[in-house]
């Protein structure tokens, strides 16, 4: 059926919510300026239920022994699609999408006190949406001033994102496909930029060959702003300017994905402006790639999220007591946090529909364990700037090796393929 998985996702919230019911608003159109809206882009916990791309819709799973999902969705107008395109109307709607009632998108606010009356919770990512709350509020006060009629409002509020949160860091094979091709497409897009790097381009530049790459195959655009970070640049974790000139003899940092159906790559790579590696460039970076093998090597199901993290980070400690940074014992450094004037950051974090995807990282005091379906990213880096005791010749390298990662039963998949090795990169590089 052309609207599995959403059909199914929808089936398996339902028995999560038992007698409840869930309301899941898509995002509002946001306006950029004056008439001019910013492109738009569905909310992911509806897009994940729904697979509806039209502002203006919402979904109601109603729990119980007859369960059911319906949609709320914009009217057909034959007027307003000549000028913003094709509206598919509630009834269109429900047959394309697998919903079993749909309606006018206008009539819910009038129908949500009905159906939430007499559910014994009611689900709602409450603080997600200012606006959604104030109508949530509303449905449950007009329900409230009926209990001399019979009616009762639902005793429990639920946050739904904790159940939702729970599905989505398990991929489905639909979303592996998905993530698969983004992860294809980023990785040309890299490859593009580093074939096309010269000295004396802007760093937009660079930019532009990214996003001529992910258009050109499919993308429906960047999954995040994207960062080309030239020579010091890239010691400015999220740098966006990109305006700055490429200089000869330094390295730039590209951190960018696209995103395809919905769902986010994630790809950092970093190489030199005129495709050869200086001798302290070299040292550097193939102290953060070494540090990205032990993070990779250490994913499996059953470790526990920093497991990947604390590997990682044993390589980089090494790596800056090697480069003349730290000085000391390795556990001592780490333990006294020592290392955070050049590593800052965690190793990686969810992917899927947000580029820092849904899903919490620990259960009470425990980190949680990685399981087969989880797709993450693995980016250690060193960042190097001009300081007391820093050598003159690592001054303002910034460097970071990100990939997209799935954990399967035997250990990690590497969706990401783009040039890494030193070898590699110079090698797409070569201008002879």
């Amino acid at each position: 059926m052309k609207h599995e998985p959403y059909s199914s996702r929808r089936r398996a919230l339902l028995e999560k919510i038992g007698d409840g019911i869930a309301v899941v608003p898509t995002a509002p159109e946001r306006i950029r300026n004056r008439d001019s809206h910013h492109p738009y882009r569905f909310d992911s916990y509806f897009w994940y239920l729904t697979g509806f791309p039209e502002p203006e819709a919402a979904v109601v799973l109603v729990g119980g022994k007859e369960p059911r999902s319906i949609l709320f969705c914009r009217e057909k107008n034959e007027e307003r699609e000549v000028w913003d395109g094709f509206r598919h109307g509630p009834q269109a709607a429900r047959e394309a999408f697998g919903f079993d009632e749909a309606f006018a998108f206008n009539e819910l606010e009038q129908m949500l006190p009905d159906l939430i009356a007499n559910r014994d919770a009611l689900w709602h990512a409450l603080g997600h949406d200012a606006a959604w709350d104030a109508k949530i509020v509303a449905a449950l006060n007009t329900v409230r001033a009926q209990v001399r009629a019979g009616k009762r409002a639902p005793a429990h509020i639920r946050d739904l994102r904790e159940p939702l949160d729970r599905m989505r860091q398990i991929k489905d094979a639909h979303e592996m496909d998905i993530m698969r091709r983004a992860a294809a497409i980023t990785s040309a897009g890299h490859a593009r930029a580093m074939r096309t790097c010269r000295p004396g381009q802007a760093e937009y530049e660079l930019e532009a060959e990214l996003s001529y790459e992910f258009r050109k195959r499919g993308a429906d655009g960047h999954s995040y702003s994207p960062i080309v970070a030239g020579g010091s640049n890239a010691c400015v974790l999220h740098y966006v300017e990109n305006d700055k000139l490429l200089v000869d003899n330094t390295l730039v940092l590209i951190d960018a994905g696209c995103e395809l159906g919905g769902y986010a790559a994630d790809i950092t790579r970093t190489f030199p402006v005129n495709g050869r590696f200086s001798g302290p460039q070299r040292d550097v970076y193939e102290i953060v790639l070494a540090a990205q093998a032990a993070a990779i090597a250490a994913i499996a199901p059953g470790m526990p999220f920093i497991a990947y993290h604390d590997a990682a980070l044993g390589v980089l400690v090494q790596g800056m007591v090697d480069l003349g940074l730290l000085a000391g014992d390795i556990g001592g450094l780490i333990e006294s946090e020592a290392y955070k004037p050049f590593y800052m950051h965690r190793t990686g974090h969810w992917l899927g529909l947000d580029v820092h995807d849904a899903g919490e990282y620990k259960a009470g005091e425990e980190w949680i364990a990685l399981a087969p379906g989880m797709t993450l990213t693995v980016e250690p880096g060193l960042y190097i700037r001009p300081g007391a005791g820093v050598p003159e010749h690592l001054h303002g390298i910034g460097i970071r090796i990100e990939d997209d990662i799935l954990v399967t039963t035997e250990g990690a998949e590497v969706y990401t393929n783009a040039p890494k090795t030193v070898a590699e990169i110079e090698e797409v590089m070569r201008r002879d």
